[in-house]
């Protein structure tokens, strides 16, 4: 964009997602922008990452001077052709850039490390952010307050902002394509692959079509570098189809399994394992997917909370202790770990001093306070995997814990009953606070493994839904209320809604 540097760009709705990011890129790469949003600037919901940036932007109505100033437009994506600024940046003969023309045009030109899988790459990112942090290092961020970082063009966008490096946490919705699509826009140098278990099975679609989109991590990082659990064999399966050729490293731990569970595999059999969590443990096969030790393992686990490890790697053995709990906290300090020292060439003991500080993420496993000697704690887990993983780590610590559900499956009806019946592996009792989890409980209230769990909440979910957003503010409230009802030690709330809504659960606390 050199023949570009003397422009000025136009972004109509400053306010929203991409167009908060599109202007901060702009102007972190020396461009000019003039913004417009009809919002506000009280109202303007991404302000604050505004605020350090040296731009002009006209609040609520734009003038016709907006359209004069400019030499390019961004328009929001959704905005109708009927609309004013349309309508205006064609009578000016503005010509109009998109989200992916910013993309093509600007490169990261920095170091692009992506984490993806079903579970725990939300923790995994911030693991590895802070030990970056810790030891100099500021990765770019997009500062879109109480904002998932793997929504469509943040990634990409996010990597073109100020930084030493990204950190970028990538997701799917299971769409074939969407993830080769966000890996072209970041041009990752390594990928961290958590594990797959099944999420986003819309209508139609198997569990190995949604593992089949996870591909897009793996294929952007031919003949480069991959650090994936090597206790997940759809992982393994995964790298095995698609031949992988670059830099691969796994990671595992080394613990007492729990069950067989089966999974299915590649090959169409399905998989026995003996699993240590969320269908990660030693597996074999028929077709010959085999587990073989991962060359970095955590050992010799320890502590009340598992939270104490041995990293065992080629060069030897170092002890860690973390201050988050649970075998799913090691798992993604596997990733974090690996990720430091091997991409970033960071000692270990200096990513040994940052993990012993790293104290979460917000809305994971956090403790909201005491309701009638209850804990009550929130967490975003809203696919079995997650719920699964989550309660099995609470039950150990409280002994007996109650559930309030607040998803609703991509997957549907089956996926919804997938999540019941995770839930109830744990959770001595269970509130299903989302439309889609109350009537699945209506279906299963008088079979024998649910109906001494189920309690249903006083007034009856009405139907909402927004992606896994199953519930809304009140309806989180009314189960919660339901569960200080039940005697068990500790009220979880699990979903989208949980971690949204926190501030209502905060207030209700106080």
């Amino acid at each position: 964009m050199n023949d570009l540097k003397n422009a000025v760009f136009g972004v109509v709705g400053i306010c929203g997602i991409n167009g908060n990011l599109i202007s901060r890129v702009l102007v972190d790469h020396g461009f000019t922008v003039i913004g417009t949003d009809l919002s506000s600037k009280e109202e303007c919901k991404f302000q604050s990452a505004l605020d350090s940036y040296d731009m002009k932007i006209y609040y609520g109505q734009p003038p016709e001077e907006f359209y004069e100033e400019v030499d390019y437009m961004i328009l929001p994506m959704a905005l109708s052709e009927k609309s004013e600024p349309y309508k205006k940046t064609i009578e000016h003969n503005i010509p109009l850039l998109t989200p992916d023309d910013i993309l093509d045009k600007i490169n990261p030109a920095k170091q692009v490390i992506c984490v993806g899988g079903t579970n725990g790459k939300t923790t995994t990112t911030a693991m590895i952010k802070h030990i970056c942090y810790e030891y100099g290092i500021k990765p770019c961020e997009h500062n879109l307050k109480n904002m998932q970082g793997n929504i469509r063009y943040i990634p990409g966008l996010q990597a073109r902002l100020n930084g030493d490096l990204a950190i970028l946490e990538t997701g799917t919705q299971g769409i074939p394509g969407d993830l080769t699509r966000t890996m072209k826009d970041c041009q990752p140098n390594a990928v961290v692959l958590t594990n797959i278990t099944p999420d986003h099975l819309s209508d139609g679609s198997s569990f190995l079509d949604y593992a089949r989109v996870k591909g897009g991590l793996v294929n952007a990082v031919q003949n480069k570098r991959i650090i994936v659990n090597g206790d997940d064999p759809t992982v393994m399966g995964l790298l095995k189809e698609l031949e992988y050729t670059g830099d691969l490293m796994t990671f595992g731990l080394e613990y007492e399994t729990f069950e067989e569970v089966k999974k299915e595999c590649f090959c169409g059999k399905q998989i026995k394992i003996n699993e240590i969590i969320a269908g990660c443990g030693t597996y074999e096969c028929d077709c010959g997917l085999t587990y073989k030790t991962p060359e970095f393992l955590a050992k010799n686990i320890t502590g009340n909370n598992r939270n104490k490890f041995t990293f065992n790697c080629p060069t030897g053995d170092y002890d860690f202790e973390l201050q988050v709990s649970g075998l799913h906290n090691i798992y993604n300090a596997m990733g974090a770990i690996i990720a430091a020292h091997e991409i970033l060439d960071i000692p270990f003991s200096d990513i040994k001093r940052a993990l012993s500080t790293f104290t979460g993420v917000s809305g994971r496993m956090e403790k909201v306070g005491v309701v009638n000697g209850k804990d009550l704690m929130i967490d975003y887990a809203h696919n079995p995997a997650g719920i699964l993983t989550v309660l099995s780590e609470i039950k150990k610590q409280y002994g007996s814990v109650c559930i309030v559900i607040t998803t609703i499956s991509e997957s549907g009806e089956s996926g919804d009953y997938q999540i019941l019946k995770a839930a109830s592996t744990f959770a001595d009792h269970i509130i299903p606070a989302s439309h889609a989890s109350h009537v699945c409980a209506l279906k299963l209230i008088d079979d024998p493994k649910f109906k001494n769990k189920i309690r249903l909440p006083e007034v009856e979910p009405e139907e909402f839904k927004k992606g896994t957003l199953g519930a809304t503010g009140d309806q989180l409230l009314e189960g919660v209320k339901s569960a200080f009802n039940t005697n068990d030690n500790i009220v979880v709330c699990t979903g989208d809604a949980s971690f949204k809504y926190k501030d209502k659960l905060y207030e209700l606390v106080n």
